[in-house]
Parts: C-alpha cells; sequence; structure tokens
C-alpha cells in the first residue's frame, strides 16, 4: 500500500463517525481532500445529510464541487466533528499541523468541534513532535523578522516560507505570513503552544496540543485508530 493509499483508507473509515444532521468542519491538505470527496459521495449516493463548515478556500472549493452543503463559523452552533490531517503525531496524541498555511482557522474550528479527527498515513507518526517538521507560525507580516529573531530564545531557527509558485513569501488567507520553526527539542507541546503565541506578533502556530481525540493512522498493514 502507498502513501496516497494510506491516506484514502484513513479517510474512508472517518467516514463511519459521520451521521445524518452533523455539523462536520472540513480540514485542508492531501488527506482531508480524500475525506471531503468520500463524504461529498455519500451525500450524492446515499442522501447523507450534513453541513460542512471549511478551514480554507481549498477545502471550500472542494466541498462546493463534490455537493456538501456548506456553512460559515458564524452560522453553526456547534460543530459535531471536524476531520483533518497532520504534519506529525506524536504518542500523547500532540500534533504538528499547518504545512497547508492554514492552521489559524484549523485551530479555531477543530477546537470547537466536540470530536475533532485526525487522520495520517503511517509515516507521520513521531516519538516527539519536531522530529521531522517544523512548526508553522503564522505572523503579522510587518513583524515577521523580529518575531524570528526572538524564536531563537526557544534554541530554535525560523525562516519566513517561500511560494512555489509566485514571487515573494506565502501570504496565508488572513492576510499574513508564515515563519517555519526548527526546535532542536520540543520537551513540553502545550507549554510551548502557549508559549509562542504570547509573541507580538504571532497570530498562530502550529502545535496542536491536547486537542486531538482521535487518529487514523492507515498503514501497510491496515487502518488503526488510537484514543486519547
Amino acid at each position: 500500500m502507498d502513501v496516497e493509499a494510506m491516506k484514502r483508507a484513513a479517510a474512508k473509515e472517518a467516514l463511519k463517525f459521520v451521521e445524518d444532521e452533523m455539523v462536520v468542519g472540513l480540514g485542508t491538505g492531501s488527506t482531508a481532500s480524500y475525506f471531503i470527496e468520500l463524504l461529498g459521495r455519500r451525500v450524492r449516493e446515499e442522501g447523507l445529510e450534513v453541513y460542512g463548515i471549511p478551514t480554507s478556500y481549498q477545502s471550500r472549493l472542494l466541498a462546493i464541487e463534490n455537493g456538501i452543503p456548506i456553512l460559515s463559523l458564524d452560522q453553526a452552533d456547534a460543530i459535531d466533528i471536524a476531520v483533518d490531517g497532520a504534519d506529525e503525531v506524536d504518542p500523547e496524541l500532540n500534533l504538528i499541523k499547518g504545512r497547508g498555511a492554514a492552521l489559524t482557522m484549523e485551530k479555531i474550528i477543530e477546537y470547537r468541534a466536540g470530536t475533532f479527527i485526525v487522520l495520517v498515513d503511517e509515516g507521520k507518526l513521531v516519538s516527539r513532535l519536531g522530529e521531522r517538521a517544523a512548526v508553522p507560525i503564522e505572523v503579522i507580516p510587518a513583524a515577521w523578522r523580529a518575531i524570528a529573531e526572538e524564536i531563537e530564545i526557544f534554541n530554535a531557527t525560523a525562516e519566513l516560507r517561500m511560494a512555489k509558485n509566485k514571487d515573494g513569501p506565502v501570504v496565508t488567507e488572513n492576510g499574513n505570513f508564515i515563519l517555519d520553526a526548527r526546535f532542536a527539542r520540543i520537551e513540553g507541546p502545550l507549554d510551548m503552544e502557549v508559549e509562542l503565541n504570547t509573541i507580538p506578533g504571532v497570530v498562530e502556530n502550529g502545535i496542536f496540543a491536547d486537542i486531538a481525540d482521535v487518529v487514523i493512522v492507515g498503514g501497510k498493514e491496515g487502518v488503526k485508530r488510537l484514543e486519547r
């Protein structure tokens, strides 16, 4: 089973959590896209009645394309479940997210969900956060250089994320920049998440500690669930 097949298998397993009349937070990225496509198929073929709350323009457009009715965050009284991918998952189910630069809205929606379900392939499991992935940090553009320097007190280095298909830096849907910070070691993910957000000019960071309820892992030997 290749990595894409693992992602799709995890997305298919997540469909078991979706019931009629649910409001579903729709994540951003390749794995979340598989879930949105499969959810849209259930809507079309089974008449499943759900509403999606997208975390980005990407997930919004994909939901519309697949026939999923959408709501904005302020239209929903509650979010039943949210489904999204992750860049890393540690043994305590803490996460690093934000490679798709949608981390702020992802955190807002997934924090408010009754159940937050994370979809990954087995290659995203790590013994500690920061083992392979950088921590994305969304920052006010005018402050990015000052924040990059301040992050050094955490024994980390930060680089401004540059766009691949346009000149200049990546600009988030909130009009901000992304710094990718690499830490020598992240000992306490929750403490680090809070401390990074106290730096003036930081909007949000990609450490998602103590938030995932279920992690569905697609692997070579099938799909497994990890629960808090």
